[in-house]
């Protein structure tokens, strides 16, 4: 009978109703969970005649759940301080991939690191990512793995340009001499120390001698002398010449490592011209010096920018990029298949993904150290708890009710004399 038909449907549609919002709390703390709705349709109509102006006669057969709509609005950003922990604000997914080379997309940025060194979801996916070579990120290359593991070094650096703010004493005799000492780095990282000797030969005058340990060019005996000089200076106690800003052309070749020759330049002057060398009646010192070369460095430690690029921080006291982690957009974020763990896949009514950088193209920004909460509102929640509790309460009354008509229908039929 259509009678007791019409109330099952609307109990199955809210039996139903209740498995997703039961869902939807059990996912409370789900990381990146996006909250769902059942969205209540009725079934087709029995067209029973028309009335005497026209108008059609009909009755439903019940109703059914006719789709499951996902809000796929922010869930709070909640900081952990984990470093492999990366939460999304705004569109998009994160891309991940399966051993068996399946690309799945997730919110959820609760990563972990694998033995590889790579980034990796709470179920073993790779995040996947643009590659960076020496620091430099490439998104024309195709995604790879974003890379983390504390086996990634940072290549050294030959020092090109030096500089040293250094006063000479004004006061002193012919003959004084005054050394500091800088440290270099050749092109395989090795440090070597140069020592800049100073001498008086007179009044605002001096000469130089820039000097390298023997050993380091793999001889024995006095260091190795790789560039000399003479220096003056005005009555205010600034350089006069050399002029120019710089001493050029110092070369240290020969190494003993087997290093590529090196050309130094010797900046002179400072931010505004400022002279870097003076000589007033103050005690001979160098206050700074600086160089722009560097020895290898194993990774530390790394941080997520909001553009999604992975920056390394290395032992050198560089900072390189490591990778840039990738974000993917649908035209359609409904069509999404739900697979588990969080996971979608693409549909033919999802469209194919978007791929692009974060920030960019209408994608969300990221947060590292952080993961992006469940977007579930509990009171929300439990109202549609009550709401789909009494719509099951309803339907189950009215098939009650049938069944107690049907049974004293019965009955009378039954009654003797009848």
């Amino acid at each position: 009978m259509s009678s007791f038909s019409i109330p099952l449907s609307g109990l199955a549609a809210s039996q139903e109703a209740l498995n997703i919002i039961s869902n939807n709390l059990a996912n409370l703390n789900t990381p990146g969970y996006k909250d769902q709705t059942a969205n209540f349709q009725s079934l087709f109509y029995q067209n029973l005649g028309t009335t005497g102006a026209g108008d059609p006669i009909q009755v439903g057969a019940g109703s059914e759940v006719g789709s499951i709509s996902t809000t796929f609005t922010n869930g709070s950003v909640t900081s952990t301080g984990v470093p492999s922990d990366v939460a999304i604000t705004g569109n998009g997914f994160f891309i991940t991939q399966s051993a068996n080379g399946t690309v799945q997309y997730t919110r959820a940025g609760d990563f972990t690191v694998n033995s590889s060194g790579q980034l990796v979801t709470s179920d073993g996916e790779t995040v996947m990512g643009y590659p960076a070579v020496n620091g430099v990120v490439n998104q024309s290359g195709t995604l790879v793995p974003i890379q983390v593991g504390q086996s990634a070094i940072s290549p050294p650096a030959a020092t090109t340009t030096v500089a040293q703010q250094t006063n000479l004493d004004a006061s002193a005799t012919a003959g004084t001499v005054y050394s500091t000492p800088l440290t270099v780095y050749d092109s395989l990282g090795e440090a070597h120390v140069l020592t800049f000797n100073f001498t008086n030969t007179g009044p605002g005058a001096w000469s130089y001698t820039v000097t390298l340990p023997a050993a380091d060019t793999g001889g024995t005996g006095n260091p190795t002398t790789v560039a000399t000089g003479n220096l003056t200076f005005d009555s205010n106690g600034n350089l006069a010449t050399p002029t120019g800003g710089s001493i050029t052309g110092i070369k240290i070749a020969g190494l003993a490592d087997g290093a590529a020759t090196m050309n130094l330049t010797w900046g002179l002057t400072g931010p505004g011209g400022s002279s870097l060398l003076t000589q007033v009646a103050s005690p001979s010192a160098t206050t700074t010096t600086t160089q722009n070369g560097y020895g290898s460095g194993l990774l530390q430690s790394y941080t997520v920018e909001p553009d999604g690029t992975v920056e390394g921080q290395f032992s050198n006291g560089q900072v390189q990029a490591l990778g840039q982690i990738a974000l993917a957009n649908f035209a359609n974020p409904n069509g999404l298949q739900l697979t588990g763990s969080g996971n979608y896949a693409p549909t033919l009514a999802s469209g194919a993904a978007v791929v692009g950088a974060p920030n960019s193209g209408g994608l969300g920004t990221l947060t590292g150290g952080a993961v992006e909460a469940s977007n579930v509102d509990i009171s929300t929640e439990f109202t549609n708890l009550i709401i789909t509790q009494r719509g099951f309460e309803a339907d189950a009354r009215v098939i009650t009710t049938l069944d107690t008509i049907t049974s004293d229908t019965i009955n009378l039929q039954a009654t003797p004399g009848n």
